[in-house]
C-alpha cells in the first residue's frame, strides 16, 4: 500500500506538496478531487475539506501543505532542501512563507478573481503585489540563483506555485513588469522535469461507495 495524497491539480498548495513528495522519492497515489463533489473518503479523514491531504501508510493524516513538505523532507532530502533549524536561513524561509501565504495570497485572489472583489481597484492590487512581494523577490534573486542561495530549498518550492498562478492570470502583463530575475527563476521551475511530473493529469477519484 502506498501513501495517498488527495489533491487538486491547479491548487498551489497541493502543487507544492506534490513537488516535494516527488523530489523526496515518496511512493504515493494521487487522488484528484472535484471541488464540487469531494470524495467521502477524504472528508472522513479530513472534515475541513481542503487539499492537499496526505494519508500515510501508517494512517497518519497530514492536512496542511507545509506539514506535508516537512514530512517528506524528513523522510528523504538528498539535496538538502530543508535548512537546519535555528538558523538565519530557516528564519528567513519562515518569514517569506508567512508573507506568501498571508498578504500575497490575499492579493493573488483579488488579482485572479476581480469579479469577487468589485470594490477593489485591480491596478492597485497589482501595484501592491509588486511593491510588497514581487519586486522584493526579484531583488533577492538578483543576488543568487535561488531564494536562499545558489541551491534550491524548500522556500523556492513553497513559493513557486503562487508566483506561477499570479503570472498565469495575465502573462503579457507580467512580462512587462521588468522582473527579470524573478521571471528567470519562474521559468526554471516551469521548464523543470520535476514540475512536469507534478503536473501529470489524473482522472477524478471516485470512492466505490460514494
Amino acid at each position: 500500500m502506498s501513501h495517498v495524497l488527495y489533491s487538486y491539480r491547479r491548487c498551489p498548495y497541493a502543487m507544492r506538496a506534490r513537488l516535494t513528495l516527488i523530489y523526496a522519492g515518496i511512493d504515493f497515489q494521487v487522488r484528484e478531487i472535484e471541488l464540487r463533489s469531494k470524495p467521502k473518503s477524504m472528508l472522513e479523514i479530513s472534515p475541513k475539506g481542503t487539499v492537499p491531504v496526505l494519508l500515510t501508510k501508517d494512517q497518519l493524516v497530514i492536512e496542511e501543505s507545509l506539514d506535508i513538505m516537512l514530512w517528506a523532507l524528513t523522510q528523504n532530502d538528498p539535496d538538502l532542501w530543508l535548512p537546519k533549524e535555528d538558523t538565519l536561513l530557516r528564519e528567513n524561509m519562515n518569514r517569506w512563507i508567512t508573507l506568501n501565504d498571508g498578504s500575497f495570497k490575499t492579493l493573488l485572489d483579488q488579482y485572479k478573481y476581480p469579479q469577487r472583489y468589485p470594490i477593489i481597484n485591480s491596478q492597485e492590487t497589482l501595484e501592491k503585489s509588486i511593491s510588497i512581494y514581487l519586486q522584493p523577490l526579484d531583488e533577492l534573486l538578483s543576488k543568487s540563483k535561488f531564494l536562499l542561495g545558489n541551491s534550491i530549498t524548500m522556500l523556492d518550492v513553497a513559493l513557486f506555485p503562487f508566483v506561477r498562478q499570479f503570472y498565469k492570470v495575465n502573462e503579457n502583463q507580467f512580462e512587462k513588469l521588468s522582473l527579470k530575475f524573478l521571471t528567470e527563476w519562474l521559468n526554471f521551475f516551469i521548464l523543470s522535469d520535476l514540475f512536469h511530473k507534478a503536473m501529470a493529469k489524473y482522472p477524478v477519484w471516485r470512492d466505490d461507495y460514494q
